[in-house]
């Protein structure tokens, strides 16, 4: 006998978090059920030490804004990331205000900083801070060239660096580290108040239609062989992350048809050193190499997790076949269908140089790997830092018109035309950009009901439809409000 739900949402992260919430505040009656394969939330991606933390704003990130072919730089793309993280914000500090999530302490104050050396690189980020200065979302930016300034902001980047190195930097006061782990758990543990259904241990072995339009899963307990669990529910979301486009596969619908997916892993060095930590507060971004993928980009941070403060750099990527970091080998592979075997190939042949970059990283030794972390700061000390493993990033691959296959950086929400299932492929900056990913999803999904969800959703987000940076006067009350709320600076 199966389970009958209005909602299944299957993965325990992030997205399934915040769509969760937005469902239940939008539509209280539905009934919800969360399926989890592991033993709790936020243990992928979602995980502070699988994920860097950036509340990706585009502050920092060089490759949201990369020189022009006719040397300009243009800011759309980057004024994008920073509206979208604006509406989680807003969305985020709506739960604290209104007593949904008990705390505000999965965000903290962390300024966000580009780095650059050698007079090329220092001349784009020039450019790039001329290019931002006159927008509204990036007007408190500084620029410099001045060694002693950059010093101010972020010392052990400065710090026994050679003479004569040409270096800048971006500086962001406001910028912050989120603990995606954090925020997850407590958005589920209000839903769980709210008598949503959580399932831990649980795999979706097979999704099925039935005639009647309602999807049926049948799973599986992981430490039980006996324990079987079908559940039956009129809207399906899958946002397992990596798992995302097996489940999607399963699921067969028209839409996933030709989706394939490349997975990256990554690494990290991490320090704990308590002293060490405590000369750096800051994200510091710099160019990823040639031939990298925009997810590899270095980066030395900051990190604020369960009330202790850690450094991190990288990250070096990685291949794994596996899709999620807890997953199985046998991923990929399993994945090829008849449909997506073209695009895949041809995806594949055009990025032979990435396929090369991989192959170099995996090579490299820990040494080498180090030497990396030592053009951003200099004097580290080898015995105070580990590698650890991060999480699996799948990368989108999906037929093209005119080169057969691509591969795909960032986030796509692939829904079947009715709206009774979606599914969320893709990576960063994925997390930053949750809330309005999965307010996308709504009315991707839900058409008939957003007149009646609107009300709600406008106490939930007030900026949600407007242009923060085309709105200086209302983007001064928004981000200053969400900013008191959320404990975080905005001078």
């Amino acid at each position: 006998m199966a389970e009958a739900t209005d909602v299944v949402l299957v993965g325990g992260g992030i997205m399934s978090a915040t769509l969760g919430v937005l469902l239940k505040e939008l539509e209280p009656s539905w009934e919800i059920t969360l399926i989890e394969r592991l033993e709790d939330v936020a243990l992928e991606s979602s995980n502070a030490w699988n994920n860097a933390g950036t509340g990706h704003s585009a502050l920092c990130e060089l490759n949201y804004a990369p020189l022009g072919a006719d040397g300009t730089i243009d800011p759309t793309r980057a004024l994008n990331i920073a509206e979208q993280f604006h509406i989680s914000r807003q969305f985020w500090s709506s739960l604290v205000e209104e007593g949904k999530i008990t705390d505000n302490s999965f965000i903290h104050t962390v300024p966000h900083m580009s780095l650059v050396m050698n007079t090329d690189h220092c001349d784009y980020l020039q450019k790039r801070f001329d290019a931002f200065k006159s927008q509204k979302l990036f007007e408190r930016m500084e620029f410099s060239t001045d060694r002693a300034k950059i010093a101010e902001w972020a010392p052990l980047v400065i710090n026994g660096r050679k003479e004569g190195q040409p270096v800048a930097a971006n500086y962001s006061a406001e910028g912050t580290d989120v603990d995606f782990g954090s925020l997850t758990r407590q958005m589920v543990q209000y839903l769980r108040e709210k008598g949503v259904k959580t399932e831990f241990n649980r795999h979706v072995d097979d999704i099925k239609r039935e005639s009647d339009g309602a999807w049926v899963l049948k799973t599986s307990d992981t430490r039980n062989p006996d324990g079987q669990l079908t559940i039956r529910t009129r809207f399906l979301f899958l946002g397992a992350g990596g798992g995302a486009l097996t489940l999607l596969q399963k699921s067969g619908i028209p839409e996933g048809k030709g989706y394939g997916g490349f997975p990256v892993s990554g690494l990290f060095f991490r320090n704990s050193n308590p002293e060490t930590a405590a000369q750096h507060n800051a994200k510091v971004y710099g160019q990823a190499s040639v031939g990298a993928p925009p997810m590899s980009v270095p980066h030395l941070d900051t990190r604020n997790v369960d009330g202790k403060r850690h450094l991190m750099f990288g990250p070096y990527a990685g291949f794994r076949s596996n899709f999620l970091k807890q997953g199985s080998l046998m991923d990929l592979p399993l994945s090829i269908h008849l449909d997506n075997l073209y695009p895949m190939l041809r995806a594949g042949w055009a990025n032979m140089p990435l396929t090369k970059y991989l192959l170099g990283e995996l090579r490299k030794t820990k040494e080498e790997r180090f030497a990396s972390l030592l053009e951003y700061y200099p004097e580290a000390n080898p015995d105070d830092w580990e590698l650890i493993t991060a999480g699996q990033r799948v990368q989108i691959i999906k037929k093209d018109s005119e080169k057969g296959g691509v591969l795909q950086f960032g986030t796509e929400i692939v829904a079947h035309a009715d709206g009774s299932l979606a599914a969320l492929l893709g990576a960063s900056p994925g997390a930053s950009t949750a809330v309005p990913l999965m307010i996308k999803l709504i009315h991707q999904c839900f058409p008939s009901r957003i007149s009646s969800w609107e009300g709600r959703l406008k106490e939930l987000v007030p900026g949600f439809g407007i242009k923060l940076n085309d709105n200086p006067q209302l983007a001064e009350e928004i981000i200053s409000h969400n900013a008191k709320v959320l404990g975080i600076h905005y001078a």
